[in-house]
């Protein structure tokens, strides 16, 4: 029986390449994916005349006008107060209120962020929600062979306690099951050492709760050297543990390729042993594309969000409205939340949902 088409709402204003790349990616999804419709959320005029010149499907795309767009750079507080009706706070809107079943944006990560946790809900026992990153690793997983890691948080909650640092492994988990097919992904907490004692007092109390939470691989702690390894599917920290972490792997991927570069141009020599190593280095890059994976997860709330890369082109937009339609055929919310209930201890205090998050500027 067939189930009837998830609808995503994409912020067709955000990105570096936004209108053009992104308007055409969702035209390539109206074309090849049956299963999804979207809405482009942003300037009508802008969107119309970037689709006069694709190929479209208009049974599956729908334009929502927004007159406004919150600049790349912007700080996200200032931004959304001075544009209220910007294209990100209006996808929120669309998805809050059912019109839409995700939001994918490819625009400034604070703004986006911060719009959803103005306009949704955090899942009940969510006490602070995290936004999550892939990062490549040495190992493939689950049943897709996916070579990435899912790590949070990566800049929403800076301040995070140890049932916030457990929720958030729940919350890992369970997209790493639905997204990479992994049914008992391994989870460990980022810290100094492996050993359990290792690492501030919220980590080693986050240790003693996942060692009792069921349907994980608890495998500890881990260290940063283990990170490229792949020792863990979900990796779990602190939001500003996790942003340091990721702008460093971001770092070291740029600085690779412009060794090779500086490499090929200034020997001989080495421009020939590059040559010959080419057909490897290209399967590395096809293993760790991220544009193959499309874009990463704001969890912790009852709406889904799918982050993608700020310099995002048609393709990588095609895989986030896929990954955000898997994520929403799925019902992850609702899994993640049955999965948090399960760990919460009795008589906790009840979480008070709508508390604004503290979003990295």
């Amino acid at each position: 029986m067939a189930h009837p088409p998830v609808t995503i709402a994409v912020d067709a204003m955000g990105g570096d390449f936004a209108p053009d790349e992104i308007v055409k990616g969702v035209a390539e999804i109206s074309l090849g994916q049956t299963h999804i419709n979207t809405i482009l959320v942003g300037d009508q005029a802008r969107i119309t005349a970037v689709l006069s010149h694709v190929k479209h499907n208009p049974e599956r795309l729908s334009v929502h006008h927004a007159p406004q767009a919150v600049p790349m750079g912007a700080k996200p507080g200032e931004a959304l107060k001075e544009f209220p009706e910007a294209s990100i706070v209006i996808a929120a809107q669309l998805v809050r209120d059912g019109t839409a079943k995700a939001l994918v944006s490819a625009g400034n990560t604070g703004a986006s962020v911060l719009a959803c946790a103005r306009t949704w809900r955090l899942i009940p026992g969510v006490k602070r929600a995290a936004l999550a990153a892939v990062y490549p690793t040495q190992t493939q997983r689950g049943s897709k062979e996916d070579p990435f890691s899912l790590l949070l948080d990566v800049g929403a909650t800076v301040d995070a306690s140890a049932q916030d640092l457990a929720a958030f492994a729940v919350m890992g988990a369970s997209y790493a099951r639905v997204i990479s097919r992994n049914e008992i992904p391994k989870v460990a907490l980022l810290s100094n050492g492996s050993e359990e004692k290792k690492g501030p007092a919220r980590v080693v109390e986050a240790h003693e709760l996942l060692r009792k939470v069921p349907g994980i691989e608890f495998v500890g702690n881990i260290e940063g050297v283990d990170l490229p390894k792949g020792v863990a599917d979900v990796v779990v920290c602190d939001g500003f543990v996790g942003n340091v972490v990721l702008k460093m792997l971001e770092g070291i991927s740029e600085t690779a390729m412009s060794l090779a570069r500086y490499a090929a141009k200034e020997k001989l020599l080495w421009r020939a042993g590059l040559a010959m190593l080419s057909s490897g280095f290209q399967r590395i890059k096809t293993l760790t594309d991220w544009e193959e994976y499309g874009g990463a997860p704001f969890l912790g709330f009852d709406r889904l969000f799918i982050k993608a890369h700020g310099r995002s082109k048609s393709r990588a937009i095609q895989n986030a409205c896929k990954v955000a339609a898997k994520a929403a055929a799925a019902d992850l919310p609702a899994q993640i939340g049955k999965m948090v209930q399960e760990f919460v201890p009795a008589g906790a205090e009840e979480v008070e949902v709508t508390k604004p998050l503290r979003v990295k500027k």
